[in-house]
């Protein structure tokens, strides 16, 4: 009988000893059994045991998607430490911020990514190890800081005890894509991304033949949970570190994908590639996260994939997943994101901490074992965000904590939530709140755009202008005043771009795969009323 996991590395562990020749990871050619997989986590934790690691230390890696990044964060989570996974997009500056921020002792990286690093690592001055992806010592070497290559059974450290950790305890940062300022670490423990996987599982009716597509990066939630998920089934997971979006087709036809999740920007791309009719023989579901995806693409991914179900899901890092909307309910609600996910519950909240009406915009406020722990070292900011459940204090030893999104949604008579954005993306225009995704879809309808993105740019009469910058259908010509022609047609005056930039190519994206609202502002801060 299967027992239920409570720690992040028993998902491995309990599959290798139950089925240890079941296929578990992915990556390029190479696949790893449970087996195998598990006795790289076992080596891993050994290996910073022996470097003296303590428990609830942090091992950082910055890596791109490949074996051992997985079993480093498995493996230090075997060994009572806490994994950081960085970005492998991050710059050096970056990467350094969360080394510091987070006094991280162990960073694990390969020989190349560590060269370029150097000048950076001389300043985070809790680093004492860095272990190598190869054999050997890289080509410099810093004083202090104790370089090793890759743990095998070659150079195995005598074995000493993992350290003792339950499920409340601290397992992992993530960090934010920083699109608002510098990143910020949320704190998750054993039993967020535990109950986060066997949540996700459940809905999604993840079995052990499922394969799950890992396109989204391991240092984001959803793209974390791709592994957690499927390891708690039994599934195997594919790893991929892909280029164009062809890429992501491509191995989801190669490896019989049944389970794949991206985000807005990737579908939106995706839906424009010609899919084979074959992939719906194998993929069972696809799912949509990190933003509301286009009616428009909605639709073409229905038609390009009709047998496959359609998932949109809708998530906060600092409680790893919130909700999903079942796949037989996207055609009747398509702009909705949903119920809260099994063992959690989302309400919607007004400003003193009352329930709002049916259909009364107010804040997402989450409960349940999925809600982290805090923000990494800022007091300030944990209690802005983690606060007391108003009306659960009375009779408790201790006050019942939920996260406190920053989200504004609404609830309809039957319990389905629809995301209105976020507080601190909200235009404000003659007097008017608009949401952005609002004036997104209605330019999405028009079917004369690839991507686009709506902002709000300070304006001396107005508040916020509204800007929108748009990219064209590939091999077609996009005029700006086509574009505001069409928005007049469909939106009210308020609601009109006062001000329409035409791109060619992608628009920018984040570290997470979502488009860079921030670098998109940035280049109109200096647009007065009178060139716009």
């Amino acid at each position: 009988m299967k027992r239920a996991a409570n720690l992040l590395h028993e998902l491995i562990l309990d599959t290798a000893e139950r089925e240890p020749d079941r296929p578990a990871l992915t990556h390029d050619t190479a696949t790893l059994t449970y087996s195998q997989l598990a006795e790289e986590v076992r080596r891993f934790a050994d290996g910073v045991i022996g470097l003296g690691l303590q428990r609830g230390e942090r091992v950082a890696i910055y890596l791109e998607k490949r074996f051992e990044m997985v079993a480093a964060a498995f493996g230090a989570s075997a060994a009572g430490g806490v994994f950081v996974p960085i970005n492998p997009l991050l710059k050096p500056e970056q990467v350094g911020h969360i080394l510091r921020d987070c006094n991280v002792r162990v960073l694990v990286t390969s020989r190349e990514r560590f060269n370029v690093l150097s000048p950076t690592l001389s300043q985070c001055h809790d680093l004492r190890n860095v272990v190598l992806t190869e054999a050997g010592s890289p080509v410099q070497q810093m004083p202090g800081l104790a370089c090793h290559g890759w743990f095998s059974a070659a150079n195995a450290p005598a074995v000493a005890p993992w350290h003792r950790v339950i499920d409340v305890d601290m397992l992992s940062i993530l960090y934010t894509s920083g699109s608002t300022g510098k990143p910020k670490g949320v704190v998750l423990s054993h039993r967020n991304m535990v109950a986060g996987a066997q949540s996700v599982a459940s809905y999604l009716d993840n079995q052990r033949d499922d394969v799950l597509l890992a396109a989204l990066p391991l240092s984001f939630d959803a793209g974390f949970s791709q592994l957690t998920t499927a390891f708690h089934a039994g599934a195997r997971a594919v790893l991929i570190n892909y280029l164009l979006p062809k890429d992501v087709l491509n191995a989801v036809v190669r490896e019989k994908v049944t389970g794949l999740t991206a985000v807005p920007p990737l579908w939106i791309q995706l839906t424009q590639l010609k899919w084979p009719r074959t992939v719906t023989d194998h993929l069972r579901y696809v799912a949509n996260t990190g933003g509301r995806m286009p009616f428009e693409t909605l639709k073409l991914l229905r038609g390009a994939l009709p047998k496959t179900e359609v998932f949109l899901m809708y998530g906060l890092t600092e409680a790893f997943r919130a909700t999903y909307l079942p796949a037989d309910e996207v055609d009747r609600r398509p702009d909705s994101i949903g119920k809260a996910i099994p063992n959690s519950e989302v309400l919607v909240l007004r400003e003193d901490g009352t329930r709002c009406a049916a259909n009364e915009p107010g804040e997402l406020v989450q409960r349940g074992a999925l809600v982290g722990m805090g923000y990494w070292n800022d007091p300030e900011r944990t209690a802005e965000r983690y606060r007391p459940l108003p009306g659960r204090e009375a009779g408790l030893v201790q006050p019942e904590i939920a996260v406190f999104s920053g989200d504004t949604v609404r609830m309809d008579e039957e319990g389905f939530l629809y995301f209105v954005g976020r507080r601190d993306e909200m235009i404000k225009t003659s007097g008017y709140r608009v949401s952005p995704n609002e004036v997104e879809e209605v330019i999405y309808a028009t079917q004369l755009v690839s991507e686009c993105a709506a902002l709000g740019v300070p304006h001396p009469s107005l508040g916020h202008a509204i800007v929108v910058v748009a990219t064209p259908k590939a091999g077609t010509e996009l005029s700006a005043q086509a574009l505001l022609s069409s928005c007049r047609d469909r939106l009210p005056a308020y609601m009109v771009p006062t001000h329409v930039d035409i791109r060619p190519g992608s628009l920018p994206r984040n570290p997470n795969g979502k488009i860079d609202r921030k670098a998109l502002a940035a280049d109109f801060v200096n647009l007065q009323q009178g060139n716009m």
